[in-house]
This record gives C-alpha cells, structure tokens and sequence, in this order.
C-alpha cells in the first residue's frame, strides 16, 4: 500500500516531487536543527489519486489521523480542544514554487467553544477573535466557496463603522462580530453552517487544497511558467505558531541577498502583530527587515544566522518565511528565491568568487530569457517626465502603457493590441491573468515580498509596490497622487522598476548598459561584468556554434560584435526590394528570354555588391546565402490595388495604364490559391531561367573580388523548399557550372558548399537520399513546424492559438519553443539518416527556434552543429548552448 503522509523528520530536499517544494524544505530545515514547528506533509501522489478519482485515496485518511495523534501527544494537547487547543495550518506546496497561485487555510481547530479556550490560555482576547474570524474567513472562500469579496466587504463595513484605518484598529468585541457576520454569510451562500469540527475542518482543508491544484489561476501559472499539470501539490500540515499576539510577536519574509539587485545582506519586510498572510498579501504596509533589529535585537541576530545557514547549505539565494511568537523565532519556510534578471547574474557571479559555487554551476542558474530582459531599454533619466509617485522598485525595467484598474480590462485592452499598466491597492492571486497581459504592476501597497513583487519577479515583469503617494480608487478607475493629479483608466504613464519612479506620458527609451556592453565591450556596472563573466564561460564550454540570420551589412556587423560565428541564413529575397523591385517587375514580366536575360544583368551587380559587403562584415566565416525563396508574385503590387485603380480610371471615363494592365495580368497569370505551398523556393529554380546563374555568378565574383582585397571570404549555398533528391541535384549542376566559369573567367578557385533547407517533412524522411547531393543541411523549422502541424502561421496564430493554450493543447506556441515530438523527431530523423549517408554533414537551424533557450537545448541533444537566430538574439544563444552542454552527455560523443 502506498505512503501518503510524512514527517518532517522523514523527509528532506531530495523528496521535493513526493513532499512537494515547501514540504520537502521544511523537513530539511528541521533536520538542520532551525526551530521548525512540527508537522507532516500529506503526499503529491495523494493529490493526484484525488484529482483523478473525486475521492481520497484508500488509507489516506488513517494515517492523516495517526500522524496527527503523534502531533498532538507532543504537543500535549488535542485537535481544537476546548480548554488549550491546538491549532494547525494546511498548506499548498507544489514541487515548483507557484506563490499565491494555491490556498492555504490557518488557524484550523478553532470552533465557538475552543475560541474561549485559546483566549484564556494566551490571555488575549483580541488575539483569540481575530485568528477565528481569519479561520472563517479562508476557510468560507477555500473550502466552502463563497466569494472572498463578501467577506472584505464586512470588514470594510466595520473599519468605516469604527473609523479604523485598519485591522489592528478593532477590538475583540468588533472581531466577535465579525466571525458572527461571516458565518451568517457562508450560511447565506451555501446553505451550510461553518463546521464546528476541528477534524472535520482539518479533512476538508486538505482536500481544499488539493482541489486548488487545478484553480483557474494556478492553471493559468503553470502555462507561463511551463510547469506541468500532472505533478499535483503536496499539503503541508503545521502546528500554529502566532504573529498576531501582540506588539512583541510578528511575521515576516526574508531574503538572504536583495532579490531585486542581488547585494548581499539580509532583506525582506516586517509586519508586527500580525500573521504572514498580512505581510504577503500587502493590506499593511510592512516595515524593512532592518527594523526588526531595533524591535527585537535577539530574534533578529537569530534569524540572520539561521538565514545565513540556509544560504551556505543550499548554496544560493534562499526566501524565508517567519514568525515570532512573543519573542520566540520560528521558521516556516524556506525555498531558492525567485530574483530579477540583474539579481541572477550578480549572484551567480557572487557565489562563485565566494567559493560556493562551480562556474558550471554558476551558468546552469543564469538563462538565456533572463539576458534577454537585461537587453531591453531603459527609460532616459535625461529626459524622464513629471514625477507622479515613488514606490518601492520591485522588479526592474521600464515599461509604458495605460493604466488599467482590473484584471479583467488589462486582458481586453493587450488583446486588441494595448499596452497597459495594472494598477491596484495590492494584488491577490486573482490578479494573475492581468498581471500577465500587462507591460508593468504598480501597487499603492506592499513591499518587496508582496504578492505582487513575488509574481512579477518570476514572471520579469516590471513592477513598483507600495507607492504611498497614489490612492488608488478602484470603483471610479482613477488613482490620485498625494499632490491631488488625478490619473484616470487609459492615461499613459511610465513605470520604472529599477527606480521605484511613476512617471506621467510616454518617457523616452535608451539603451540598457548590458546593451551597450554587448556593442562596445564596455563594462560599466557589476551587472554588466556578470554577465560578461556568464557569457565567456558560456563559450569555453558549448559545443553547439551560434550563428545570426542576417540580410545587410549592418546586420551582419552587428552579429560579429555580438559574437556569431557566421551567418546561418542570408534572405537574398531583401535584397529585392526597394527601389530594385522595379528591375524584379521587369524580369516577370519578361515576354522573351533576351528581355529576362536585361533584368537579371541589371540584378547581377546589385546583388554582387551586397554579397561583397556581407562577406566583408563576416570575413572567415561562414555565410550561408539562401537562393530566393518566395513566390514571384511577392515583388508585384498587391492585385486589388490594381484592380481598383483599372476600374476607377475606366470609370472616369479614361484608359488604364497600360503598364498597370500588364501587371494585373501578370498577377492574374501567377495567382495561386495557397502560394506558400506553390511557385517558390527550389522550385522556382528550375522553371525560372536565369534565376539561380544570376545570384550564384553574383555571389562568386563577390568572393572573388573579396578574395582580391586580401579577404577571406566563405560563402555557401543554401537551396531552399527541396522536397526531392532530383531537385536538388538539377539545380546543384547548375550552382557548379556558374562556380566553375567564374573560376576559369577569374583564375581564383571559388568553392562554395552547397546544402539545402529541410523545411519539408518529405525532405526530413528521405534525409539519407539528401545527403547524397548536399553538403550541409541547415532546418527551416518556421516552414517545417507550418507544414508538419498544417498551419498557416499567418491565419492560426490568432485564430485560434490562444484557445488551445488555454486547453492545454500546447503548453507554448510551435512556433516559437520547437515541438519536440513532432517537428523535433523528423530534425532527429534527418539528422541520423543524413549523417548515415555523409559522414560529418553539418547540420544546422535557421528559423526563429535557433533563438529560443529550451529549442537550444533540443538542438544540442539532437547533435546539430550550430543554431542560427537574429542578431539581438545572438547573446541568448551562446549562453543557452553554454547550459545546454552542461544539461548532460554530449550528442556528438555517438556521432
């Protein structure tokens, strides 16, 4: 029979996907000797029995009773006992930390006559009325469902009544009547009485628990954050300890090193009299950790050491959760803190120098996304607006939009296209879905450990908390600064995250110093060494070669300096565009072979100047120069436009242009009815005359005359669309005729590889016939994701993506993190197969995935030699491939 409930003292960190994150923790705290209150933990896998049967599972219930007996006989008191009752917690804890996302339940055991008991034996009154009423009050909306909203209104109600500013404003007297009023409300909405049963509300709350695995807003989580659905939460079970007795009690959260910057030291908010839910939840603005030493100088040296344990056994950032009961420390939580990008890298780097961790080590707890948002500009301090509020800078970086005052219109507005800040008293979890749709969060309460810092963070969303000087009135949707500037839902204002500063407008964007860093070199904060640091031991130990799909010179520049090793994809289609589509135009519509033969003349020395300032850019190394790709009609002008302007000339009574009639009929001529599936790419090669001499003759005399210049120019030939080995081999005899003339005319050899893109399942399953006439396969993943799952990316994406995201039919877009069952086993077909045929083919990426980090590490254990994405991305990949070659054996160990 399996084991559904463990001791702390039975467990540890190694058990995190049986015990779950905070259970798994909690038992590795008490086995480190930190003063723990004890508890159990009822199993991951007996959540997922309940989920999938409705029921708990057989003998469950059993041990709950027998590990909660051994609960109380060390205790030396029973279940919400009348006289001196023992109250427990139940608790959410998944393997990955999902903060507010589940529910938690405090204070179970307390009923109408054990409410007495506990205010006796704590001699507090007050403190026995409010811990009910916040049992009634979870307990309502976890178990019983009833809106949480009803429950804040009572309250209100009573503060007004009172004219209290706040909870701690209320006597027990007020909380009396308060349980009272939100029993009477559980009672209105469900038909029910809240249970006076202390064993009934322990079973109930488990169960509760349980359910909240699969909450609207937990779902919502766990697709951004690509946690799986099957893996079920842990709950733990934990004896009460009490924040809220008093002036010399409290609870807080605590950073072992700043989570916003990464600066060592000890940091985090402090909330007196109060349980942790006050603090994580923001209705009191919390005092800085710093404080606690002033309040309570021996708790505090105790926590600090207790911390500074914590981060020397997990060898990183840790988050603490505490409570002090009249004087008496406790630690209830501990786990890796979530940090910010900056925070990453400075850490990392800070651990590594103090000897903690290995520099592998180091790299494996930075990320490619995390780069990415150090990457984004920052707002111009030169020319920043008028000042409307500070708050405390809880996740950094600058973001604008409007202000949105619910979840709700922040989800309507980003979907038509808007970009918005949310703004709010404080968040609850409720608030996810507009956290996630919104560019920043700005809250008038909270502090570093709010629930809207912890989100945001993770997520790497900008957000400033606590900003006293807005009142933010959520019914009029309007927020009112301390100087009486109204701001009113729509207005545009600019958050700055790494300041703490809200600003009125749209403030001007500059570059980030890691930006700058990347294009000079110039190191100007310990950010920026950092990362610099990441990225040069991200390069001493990939494998996987990072190119940039580039099309300009500049672009080409650019890559270099952002380290590529080459070009992976060279579009040749952009270098028709412009003022040369004209000279296209005339090659369409070309009525003879001597007519085509004068566009492509004009073409060929266009084309060679572009090829001979890329291959400059990128001297010795590789550039793969992709033969033109999409349908002919592409370069004309669009076929209503034509046909309005026919139709409104014959109207006003005159003659068309004649060249507008020839285009239309062109257009007419060439129409298909899905032409990313007709007239391009190889096909386009072997009925378009001409085509593939000009570009291939253009290319090579770019490499000769960059060869003449002293140059080393290495350029290669990419034939795009080959669904068939007689394509490719038809059109590689024509590639080697031209390479072979320009070397006689010239007397300097050209050799230019020649490969093609796999973009086509065809080309994928017959990879080993492929191999046979090409040199280098280089995957269009863009194509070969469309033609695999039968999307056309342009129609789907917004039609109906987000519904299947939202059933779990992708857990991310194909398009941008590779399929890695379908598309990814045809690229590992390919791979094999090609190799099979040609010993040491060279394999590579070209489309959007060679930018992503987890399509990275798919490529690296698919034995690709490198991965090709734009040059912005460029950074990312070279420290994605450093991870990736870290995550286990080298594929090219079997090659």
């Amino acid at each position: 029979m399996s084991r559904y409930v463990y001791d702390f003292q039975d467990g540890g960190r190694d058990l995190a996907g049986l015990l779950g994150g905070k259970g798994a923790n909690l038992a590795e705290m008490t086995r480190l000797g930190l003063p723990v209150p004890p508890g159990f933990i009822v199993t991951t896998e007996a959540c997922r029995s309940f989920l999938a049967t409705g029921e708990e599972p057989e003998g469950m219930s059993a041990e709950l009773s027998r590990h909660l007996s051994a609960l109380e006989t060390a205790a030396g008191r029973l279940l919400g006992q009348p006289d001196d009752p023992l109250l427990v917690s139940v608790r959410s804890g998944a393997r990955f930390s999902m903060p507010g996302m589940m529910e938690t339940v405090l204070d179970i055991g307390l009923n109408d006559d054990s409410v007495l008991g506990l205010a006796k034996v704590s001699g507090s009154e007050r403190f026995a009325w409010d811990s009910y009423r916040r049992l009634v009050q979870m307990y309502g909306s976890t178990v019983m469902g009833v809106d949480p909203a009803l429950f804040e209104e009572a309250m209100t109600l009573l503060k007004e009544a009172r004219e209290a500013p706040d909870d701690l404003h209320l006597d027990a007297g007020d909380l009396a009547w308060l349980v009272e009023t939100y029993k009477s409300v559980i009672r209105d909405e469900t038909g029910q009485d809240f249970p006076q049963s202390p064993a009934r509300q322990l079973q109930e709350a488990v169960l509760a628990v349980f359910r909240s695995w699969n909450a609207e807003r937990a779902r919502l989580y766990r697709r951004r954050e690509h946690i799986p659905d099957d893996l079920g939460t842990a709950v733990t079970v934990q004896r009460m300890v009490f924040g809220n007795l008093g002036p010399g009690s409290g609870s807080g959260v605590a950073f072992t090193r700043d989570p916003a910057t990464g600066r060592p030291g000890l940091y985090g908010d402090y909330l007196s009299d109060a349980q942790g839910e006050d603090v994580v939840s923001g209705v009191r603005d919390a005092v800085p950790l710093a404080e606690l030493e002033r309040l309570d100088p021996r708790s505090y040296r105790r926590l600090r050491d207790h911390a500074q344990t914590l981060e020397r056994h997990y060898r990183d950032l840790c988050d603490i959760e505490f409570t002090i009961e009249r004087g008496t420390l406790w630690m209830l939580q501990t786990r890796v803190g979530k940090r910010t990008a900056e925070a990453a890298f400075a850490i990392a780097a800070e651990l590594v120098e103090e000897g903690l961790v290995t520099a592998d080590e180091a790299l494996a707890r930075v990320s490619g996304d995390a780069l990415a948002r150090l990457m984004f500009p920052r707002f111009d301090t030169g020319a920043t607006g008028d000042v409307l509020a500070h708050g405390v800078p809880a996740s950094p970086g600058a973001a604008v939009g409007a202000a949105v005052f619910d979840s709700a219109e922040a989800v309507r507005r980003a979907a038509a296209g808007e970009r918005v800040v949310l703004v709010r008293e404080e968040t609850t979890p409720d608030d996810l879905p507009g956290m996630v749709a919104a560019r920043a969060v700005l809250t008038g309460r909270g502090g570093k450990t709010s629930h809207a810092a912890v989100v945001a963070r993770g997520m790497g969303k900008v957000c400033v908390c606590g900003a006293q000087d807005i009142t933010v009135n959520t019914g009029a949707r309007r927020f009112t600064t301390r100087d009486g500037t109204v701001v009113d839902e729509g207005t545009v204002i600019s958050v700055d995250g790494s300041t703490g500063a809200v600003y009125a407008g749209a403030v001007p964007l500059v570059a980030s110093a890691t930006m700058r860093y990347l294009e000079t070199g110039e190191h100007t904060d310990s950010t920026v060494t950092a990362v610099a640091r990441a990225l040069d031991h991200a390069d001493s130990v990939r494998r996987l070669e990072v190119r940039a799909n580039a099309d300009t010179p500049q672009d080409a520049a650019r890559a270099r300096r952002f380290g590529a090793q080459g070009i992976g994809l060279c579009r040749t289609e952009h270098m028709f565009l412009g003022e040369r589509r004209k000279l296209v135009e005339q090659m369409i519509l070309a009525r003879s072979d001597a007519e085509r033969n004068r566009a492509l003349a004009a073409l060929l020395p266009l084309q060679r100047e572009d090829f001979a300032a890329i291959l400059e850019a990128m001297d010795g190394l590789p550039v793969t120069v992709r033969l033109l790709d999409p349908p002919l009609h592409e370069f004309l002008p669009d076929r209503t436009d034509l046909a309005v302007r026919i139709a409104a000339a014959e109207a006003a009574g005159g003659r068309p242009d004649e060249h507008d009639v020839e285009l239309l009929e062109a257009v007419n001529r060439m129409h298909e009815e899905n032409p990313m599936l007709g007239l391009r790419g190889v096909r386009l090669a072997l009925v378009v005359p001409g085509l593939v001499t000009m570009q291939v003759r253009a290319l090579a005399e770019a490499v000769v005359e960059r060869t003449r210049a002293g140059g080393s120019p290495r350029a290669e030939i990419m034939v795009p669309l080959v669904g068939a080995v007689e394509e490719l081999r038809l059109t590689r005899e024509d590639v080697t005729r031209v390479l072979d003339e320009v070397t006689a005319e010239t007397g300097i050899p050209v050799h230019c590889p020649v490969g093609t893109m796999i973009e086509l399942p065809r080309a994928a399953l017959t990879a080993g016939r492929i191999a046979q006439e090409a040199e280098f396969f280089s995957f269009g993943t863009n194509d070969l994701t469309q033609t695999t799952w039968g999307f056309s990316r342009d129609d789907v994406e917004a039609a109906f993506f987000s519904a299947y995201l939202d059933k779990g039919v992708f857990t991310a877009s194909p398009f941008e993190t590779l399929d890695h069952e379908g598309v990814g086993r045809l690229v590992r077909i390919a791979v094999e197969e090609g190799r099979a045929a040609r010993p040491g083919l060279q394999t590579g990426v070209c489309g959007e995935h060679g930018g992503d980090p987890e399509s990275i590490h798919f490529f690296h254990r698919a034995g690709l030699d490198y991965v090709s994405c734009s040059p912005f991305r460029v950074p990312v990949a070279r420290l994605e491939a450093g991870r990736a070659a870290l995550d286990g054996t080298d594929p090219s160990d079997s090659r």
